[in-house]
């Protein structure tokens, strides 16, 4: 069974006396360890469909299940508790606490999370010597550097050891020298530590990274060229 299976998915939404249907009938299977990336025109639908896997968007119809669980049909409290401890997400802006350090921002979802206070510890090191900034574990925000800021964002996202780990444009905001390290860094955490990943991205280059390349068309996801990239 694959580690994500999504059938007959259907998401429409009104825009003043307008029916949009940015997903329709979508199927799809992500396997355990998967770099899928998805790509397609603005206004597609891509940040939907990554919406609806990470249980934050509900949808008209179909199922989504992930690691047997089928999150469609769980209410709103158990989404939240699911997407804490089995989702990771990774924002196009990173989206960080400006007043905590770059350590305690790291450390906030396994604060929803069972766990002492020496596990949760040995968590946020793991997660932050992953992404090359335990020597940065005390500095806020405004101390980093843009790409720093992303890079304390995914030590965020996989903190928890997520099932899948979901990325909406993590590159979007970045220069070219942080975008590229975090391609490399993006990589590195699919490759060295099996992580499954789904990246929403508008940019050729980001995309080739992925294992599997998809498109949105007219709703429905299709599979594009394979990764060459090494």
């Amino acid at each position: 069974m694959a580690l994500v299976q999504i059938r007959e998915l259907t998401k429409t939404y009104r825009q003043g006396d307008e029916v949009i249907c940015p997903l329709r009938d979508v199927q799809l299977d992500i396997e355990v360890g998967d770099f899928v990336s998805l790509m397609g025109p603005s206004g597609t639908g891509k940040s939907t469909l990554l919406n609806v896997v990470a249980g934050i968007d509900k949808v008209d119809s179909g199922s989504i299940v992930v690691d047997g669980v089928e999150i469609t049909r769980l209410t709103r409290a158990q989404l939240a508790d699911w997407r804490a401890a089995h989702l990771g997400y990774i924002f196009q802006t990173h989206n960080l606490i400006p007043v905590l350090t770059a350590y305690e921002n790291v450390e906030l979802p396994t604060l929803l999370l069972p766990m002492s206070a020496a596990e949760r510890r040995k968590r946020v090191e793991i997660a932050l010597e992953a992404v090359g900034l335990m020597d940065r574990a005390d500095h806020y925000p405004r101390q980093l550097s843009g790409g720093q800021e992303q890079r304390v964002g995914i030590a965020r996202a996989i903190v928890t050891n997520p099932t899948i780990v979901v990325a909406d444009e993590p590159t979007g905001s970045l220069d070219a020298k942080s975008s590229e390290q975090i391609q490399v860094l993006l990589k590195r955490l699919n490759r060295e530590l099996g992580m499954t990943m789904l990246l929403v991205t508008h940019d050729e280059r980001v995309a080739s990274l992925a294992t599997r390349r998809l498109r949105l068309d007219d709703g429905r996801v299709v599979e594009a060229a394979a990764s060459t990239s090494v």
